[in-house]
């Protein structure tokens, strides 16, 4: 064995430069495959939370059965079970407010009875929910005397960034400095001043205790959760009791579809690393093919040839991964460093450090070791079983490929049918499928097209930049190496494949939601009660507030939303009371089935009902289905009349009534959601003065701006899109890597050639043009490839929302597609740099001389 480690000591050695790139290949495919492993954990945690925290939310809320505040020894033990990732301890309490505590004013309306002061540990707090602070500061453990209230509160009671808020309390009057001012509170309930956990304490008089424990766990798998919360259950025993996130909620599911997307860019992640290894040790193989040849003829049999390649994989592997994995680690420290300020101002998520799990660490290190050695010994053993004569002529061997290529580009052919039968079936569950399928399929026949492309596209360089026959030797070096070409194409193909499909999929989405969103909150105003979508938890208003809107001078049509609970069968069905004359005239509903007009007259006439694509795709139910709704009266025959949607109510199961029937079979008038259009020319500034007054009788509502609301959305979606192209951008640089990796090698392995060429009369100039040329042919067939894929896997994409009842509207990425060229053409240009550099550098003789 020592043989083995010294053979391949001594060539590796022998060539540095070679094994310095083949290295560094390594490095940069498990820096690849660790460092955006480590961040996008990291990533998924951080966004969970917030998600979480819109809906206000988290996994499990701990309480004591009597109500009663307890010791925070408690909190220790639920940090100590398995599973649970963070856990926080607050105590919470109601300050009833005296009558006219703040305006001191007996004629005038008290909109503020009431607040909830809550005693927070701020580092805890923060890591369960994302507290989106718009003025000032957050709490510090160390803050005395300090508070954190809403926007709407400070406005309610006059009050701004450090002024001085005075509370009732167990210990007297309290003066609070307000240090920070968060959003308008739209969650149920009272007013929320937050403070620290030993100012709570201090003014509640309840020193050492605690009477709200919340928990997050590191998993959205249902089995794993239902284990976490079992074992929480056991440790604390029946004398507390414990809330839980629903597996089946809205927030669970949008939780569980980014992770799917997370897990999707980290697989293309490990597939591109894997890529750039396998590559570049392969292809230092098969240039070997020769010195194994000599071998062979010096006497070394078959198992010698194979036992050297391993060690010298085992040896680069080994240094490779080692660097690959402490650069990996800073990288995705970099990124994340990155993107913390613009996740803090535009999504509010607060970023941790990256998340190295065992897992990772190892499959790094199998994957850059493994990788490796597998690369080096498929093309080691083919040219171990050839004789010595036939390995020592390097033409040889272009029939049997010629053979192989036509096997491997019918087999693509047969691929990339199953994959367009995947397209035109429109399942969802086959989207993962048919994108693996067609990009396959597109490797499988890259070595037979190789050929007919580089011809074409040196053509097309020869006219407009290589000239001289430098494209043509360009061409002719891809052309006689279609399978190490094929591989560098091919994660060139897969980089840009993220960047066309997240294009298709962004524009499309942006598109389908900005339009339901303009459609169903455009109106001028909107009464916004506590939470939307969750409107079983509010409490609406009767009939007459929607009448007295109507009275005011300027409004021309108020149209609301009542809610009932109910099923379908054992699908929980949330059914919303509309007035079918007023919603038509508002257009708050996207239509994919059914005619608008027709559906809201029967529904005028009849048990009818709309239904959204959720619910038609849960249930199976299609337009012109009779369907058994239960009602407290019992069950009632609905007809299905159309299939449609508006933004509130597009991630729910939701079904569309008559208001008169939600009366009729619930026993419904609350409306519980009001929009607002003013007449032509009308004065919006008596108009919503006339509506605050009105609204001081409704302080469960709060009073939007409809266009300034569908902006703030709309914003949102924007700093989510800039984001995902970010984490796309990312996933397009191994290629660059790959590139200069190969063309790199290609230099060394081509010297005597190179030397050849200058020996007859080629200057540097053209060398130079040769090596661009082939790196932007290499590049321009990697493009047009990962554009196809991109192209095939956006489509798939959007018809996987359709499927999930989502009305998408496919969008053709022109942007990301000129977006995804100009990045592939400058990626190639930029990996020609150094080894063009290389090449023109080289010494005529001492090139001549090279072996």
């Amino acid at each position: 064995m020592n043989l083995y480690w010294t053979l391949a000591w001594r060539y590796l050695s022998g060539r540095k430069l070679r094994t310095a790139l083949t290295t560094l290949a390594i490095t940069f495919g498990v820096l690849v495959i660790f460092g955006m492993n480590t961040f996008l954990p990291t990533f998924v945690k951080a966004y969970q939370t917030q998600v979480m925290a819109v809906a206000g939310q988290v996994d499990v809320t701990i309480t004591h059965k009597t109500g009663e505040a307890f010791d925070p020894s408690v909190l220790e033990k639920v940090r100590a079970v398995e599973g649970v990732e963070v856990a926080s301890g607050s105590l919470e309490r109601i300050v009833n407010l005296p009558a006219d505590y703040f305006d001191h004013d007996p004629q005038a309306f008290d909109r503020i009875t009431a607040l909830l002061l809550k005693g927070i540990d701020p580092t805890t707090a923060r890591q369960m929910i994302a507290y989106n602070i718009i003025e000032g500061r957050f709490l510090e453990p160390e803050d005395q005397g300090a508070a954190v209230i809403t926007r709407s509160l400070a406005r309610e009671i006059g009050l701004k960034l450090g002024d001085t808020l005075a509370l009732p309390t167990a210990t007297g009057i309290a003066e609070l400095k307000i240090v920070g001012i968060l959003p308008e509170r739209m969650m149920p309930g009272n007013e929320e001043v937050l403070v620290t956990l030993s100012d709570a304490q201090r003014l509640m008089n309840m020193p050492d205790k605690i009477n709200i424990l919340d928990a997050n766990f590191g998993t959205l798998d249902e089995a794993r959760r239902a284990e976490i919360q079992k074992r929480i259950t056991e440790t604390l025993g029946d004398s507390f009791k414990i809330g839980a996130l629903e597996t089946g909620s809205e927030i669970y599911t949008n939780l569980k579809n980014a992770q799917l997307i997370f897990v999707l860019m980290g697989f293309l992640a490990l597939l591109m690393g894997g890529f750039i290894i396998f590559n570049t040790f392969r292809t230092i193989i098969a240039e070997r093919r020769r010195d194994i040849g000599m071998l062979r003829a010096l006497g070394a049999n078959r198992r010698t040839i194979r036992w050297l390649i391993i060690t010298e994989g085992l040896l680069q592997g080994v240094i490779g991964t080692a660097a690959g994995l402490v650069l990996g680690y800073l990288f995705g420290l970099l990124v994340l460093q990155l993107i913390v300020p613009v996740a803090k101002q535009f999504l509010n998520i607060t970023v941790g450090a990256p998340e190295v799990s065992p897992l990772l660490l190892i499959s790094s290190i199998v994957l850059g070791v493994g990788i490796t050695v597998v690369a080096g010994l498929i093309p080691a053993y083919s040219a171990s079983r050839i004789t010595p004569l036939e390995a020592l002529r390097p033409s040889l061997g272009k029939v049997n490929f010629k053979r192989v290529a036509s096997l491997s580009f019918w087999a693509g052919v047969v691929l990339m049918a199953l994959a367009a039968g995947i397209l035109f079936s429109r399942q969802a569950a086959l989207i993962g499928l048919g994108a693996v399928l067609f990009t396959v399929s597109l490797i499988l026949m890259a070595p037979a097209l190789i050929n007919p492309i580089a011809v074409m596209f040196g053509s097309l360089l020869a006219l407009i930049y290589a000239r001289n026959g430098t494209a043509q030797l360009a061409e002719g070096n891809l052309s006689r190496q279609p399978g190490r070409a094929t591989v560098t194409a091919s994660t060139t193909m897969i980089a840009l494949a993220v960047v066309v499909m997240m294009a298709s999929i962004l524009s499309s989405v942006a598109l389908t939601f900005t339009r339901i969103m303009e459609k169903s909150l455009g109106s001028d105003y909107l009464l916004v009660p506590p939470t939307l979508a969750v409107w079983g938890s509010n409490t609406g208003a009767s009939p007459q507030l929607a009448e007295n809107l109507r009275q005011i001078e300027g409004v021309e049509l108020v149209s609301t939303l009542r809610f009932a609970a109910a099923q379908i069968g054992d699908i929980a069905v949330g059914v919303l009371g509309i007035d079918p004359d007023a919603y038509l005239q508002m257009e708050s509903l996207t239509f994919t089935t059914g005619d608008p007009l027709s559906a809201f007259q029967a529904l005028k006439t009849e048990r009818a009902m709309i239904i959204n694509g959720v619910l038609a795709t849960a249930s199976g139910i299609q337009v012109g289905d009779e369907v058994e709704l239960v009602t407290p009266g019992g069950k009632q025959t609905y007809r299905v009349v159309g299939l449609a949607t508006d933004y509130l109510n597009a991630k729910t199961t939701t079904a569309y009534i008559s208001q008169s029937n939600i009366a009729l079979d619930f026993g419904r008038q609350e409306d519980v959601f009001f929009q607002i259009n003013l007449k032509p020319g009308a004065d919006r500034q008596k108009v919503e003065s006339a509506l605050m007054t009105l609204l001081k009788d409704y302080p469960q509502f709060k009073l939007l701006n409809g266009k300034a609301y569908v902006e703030e959305n709309a914003r949102m979606f924007d700093a989510i899109f800039i984001a995902m192209y970010a984490m796309a951008a990312f996933l397009a640089i191994p290629s660059l890597i790959a590139m200069v990796n190969t063309l790199a090698i290609g230099v060394l392995e081509r010297t005597r050639e190179i030397g050849m060429l200058r020996a007859v009369g080629a200057n540097r100039r053209q060398v130079r043009a040769i090596i661009l040329s082939e790196a932007l042919i290499l590049a321009a067939i990697g493009t047009a490839f990962g554009i196809l894929a991109g192209l095939y896997m956006g489509i798939m994409a959007v018809k996987a929302f359709e499927a999930m009842g989502f009305p998408m509207e496919y969008i053709f990425p022109a942007s990301g597609i000129l977006a995804a060229a100009a990045v592939g053409l400058l990626f190639g240009a930029l990996s020609a740099v150094v080894p063009a550099r290389q090449a023109t550098r080289l010494d005529v003789v001492e090139a001549l001389r090279y072996e």
